[in-house]
C-alpha cells in the first residue's frame, strides 16, 4: 500500500466516525483501545436511528407492515453475516448478545449434555476469560478434564504441545483465533484438522479476527465460531454464533420462551428449527439490523484492504516502540510487512505501572488499555501483573502512532525523573 493510498483510505474512513473528531482534555482524540471496542460509523448509527424512527416493531409476530419491514431487515442482517464469514447456510448464524453468550450457549446446550467424566477439553493459556470460565463450570458439573496448550519461547501457540495433548479422550478444542494480549494469530485451520482426526469438536473465539481479516468458516472447518458485534463497528448487545447445521440441530435449546417454540402445550412443547431455536424472546432487533449495516460498511471497504492497511500500521507501531529501550512487548514480533501479528501491542515499561501510564496518556488525549485484559492466567504465564495495550483499527493512522510514541516517551521520562 503506497503512502498516497494509505492517506486516501484513512481520510475517507475517518470522516465516517464522529467520535474521532472530538477533543479529550483539550487534545485531539487518539483512540487506541479498539481491542476492547471499536468506534461506530455513521452508517451504523443511522441504521439504529432509522429503525426506531421509521419501522420500530417486533419481528416474526405481526402481519402488519411495520413488523414486516422489521423482520425483513432483521433477517436480512443474518444473510449479511452469513456471507461475511462464508457460512454454508443462513440458518447457521445465531444471534446472541455477545461472544460470551455464544460460548455459554455451546457450553450449556452441547457441553452439559454431551461431556462425561474423564472427557477432555483442550484450551490454551492465552484464552480470554469468556472462553475459560464457561468450560471450568462445565468441567465441574460433568467431570470433564481441562487441558491447556502452553506458549512457545516466542509466546505463541505451541502446536507441538497441542498435538501431544490430543487423544481419543479429547471431545472439544476451544481456542482463540487472535490473542487480545499477545497479538499472535493461531493456526486455527491446522488446529481444527488435528482435532477432527481424533473425533473432537472445535470452537473458535474470533472476536479479534472477524473485525480485522477475511474469515471463511467453511475453509476453517470449525464446528462453532463466535464473534462480538461491538468490536466490528456494530453496537454493543449483539454478537453471533456460527455453527455447522447438523451440530446445531443436534443441540437442545439453551433458553426457553417465545420465538424458540413450534407448538406449546401445558405439559410440553416442541421447538422451532434453527436458528430460532436458540433465539428465545424478543431479540435485539435494532442492534442486529445495525450489525448488518456494520457488515455492509466493512465489506464495502474490503476485509483484504483492512488487513493490509492494519499490517502496515502494525509494522510501524512495533518499529516505533523498538526505539524505546524501556518498552517490553509481549507476543511474537511482526515481520517487516507487519504480518504474523495483530494490530495491537501489549507492553510494559519497566517500573511504571500500566495504570499510571494509561492515566498520563489519557491527559494527552490518548486512549489505551491497562490491566490484565481478561487474561489473568496468561499474565501469570508471562510473569506480568498487568500490561498496557495499544490496539489499532483501520481508521487509525501513522501520525497517531507518532503522537502516541511521543507521549509515551514523555511519560516514561516523567516517571523516571520522579522515581528514578
Amino acid at each position: 500500500m503506497t503512502l498516497a493510498q494509505e492517506r486516501t483510505l484513512a481520510t475517507k474512513v475517518r470522516a465516517d466516525f464522529p467520535i474521532l473528531h472530538q477533543d479529550i482534555h483539550g487534545k485531539p482524540l487518539v483512540y487506541f483501545d479498539n481491542a476492547a471496542t471499536s468506534q461506530k460509523p455513521l452508517a451504523v448509527l443511522n441504521a439504529l436511528e432509522d429503525y426506531y424512527k421509521r419501522y420500530n416493531s417486533n419481528v416474526h409476530r405481526g402481519v402488519h407492515t411495520l413488523s414486516g419491514l422489521a423482520t425483513d431487515a432483521y433477517e436480512g442482517a443474518r444473510d449479511k453475516v452469513q456471507r461475511f464469514v462464508n457460512a454454508a447456510q443462513r440458518e447457521e448464524i445465531i444471534y446472541t448478545r455477545n461472544a460470551s453468550e455464544a460460548i455459554n450457549l455451546v457450553a450449556y446446550a452441547w457441553g452439559m449434555n454431551t461431556l462425561q467424566p474423564g472427557d477432555e477439553i483442550i484450551l490454551t493459556v492465552m484464552e480470554h476469560h469468556s472462553n475459560l470460565i464457561p468450560w471450568q463450570l462445565v468441567a465441574q458439573k460433568t467431570g470433564a478434564v481441562l487441558k491447556f496448550v502452553r506458549l512457545t519461547e516466542t509466546e505463541e501457540f505451541d502446536f507441538e504441545h497441542y498435538q501431544s495433548l490430543l487423544s481419543d479422550k479429547t471431545r472439544l478444542v476451544s481456542v482463540v483465533h487472535v490473542s487480545n494480549t499477545l497479538g499472535c494469530i493461531n493456526p486455527v485451520t491446522d488446529i481444527t484438522a488435528a482435532a477432527h482426526r481424533v473425533g473432537a469438536k472445535v470452537l473458535i473465539d474470533a472476536c479479534q479476527s472477524v473485525p480485522h481479516m477475511p474469515i471463511d468458516v467453511q475453509a476453517m472447518d470449525c464446528d462453532w465460531l463466535v464473534a462480538s458485534g461491538h468490536k466490528m463497528c456494530a453496537p454493543t448487545g449483539i454478537g453471533f454464533l456460527y455453527g455447522k447445521k447438523e451440530v446445531l440441530r443436534a443441540m437442545p435449546p439453551f433458553l426457553g420462551g417465545g420465538e424458540m417454540i413450534a407448538d406449546v402445550f401445558l405439559d410440553h412443547a416442541t421447538y422451532a428449527d434453527i436458528p430460532h431455536k436458540f433465539e428465545a424472546g424478543t431479540p435485539a432487533i435494532a442492534e442486529a439490523i445495525a450489525l448488518g449495516a456494520a457488515v455492509d460498511y466493512l465489506s464495502a471497504i474490503g476485509m483484504d484492504k483492512i488487513h493490509a492497511y492494519e499490517a502496515d500500521l502494525t509494522a510501524y507501531l512495533f518499529q516505533r516502540l523498538a526505539e524505546l529501550p524501556e518498552v517490553r512487548t509481549y507476543g511474537p514480533q511482526p515481520d517487516v510487512r507487519g504480518e504474523g501479528h495483530a494490530a495491537l501491542a501489549a507492553f510494559t515499561t519497566g517500573a511504571v505501572h500500566p495504570h499510571d501510564l494509561s492515566t498520563i496518556l489519557d491527559q494527552a488525549g490518548i486512549a489505551i488499555r491497562a490491566g490484565h485484559h481478561c487474561t489473568q492466567p496468561l499474565h501469570r504465564e508471562v510473569k506480568a501483573q498487568s500490561t498496557a495495550r495499544a490496539s489499532l483499527y483501520f481508521y487509525n493512522t501513522k501520525e497517531e502512532i507518532d503522537t502516541f510514541i511521543a507521549s509515551l516517551k514523555e511519560a516514561i521520562e516523567f516517571f523516571g525523573s520522579v522515581f528514578g
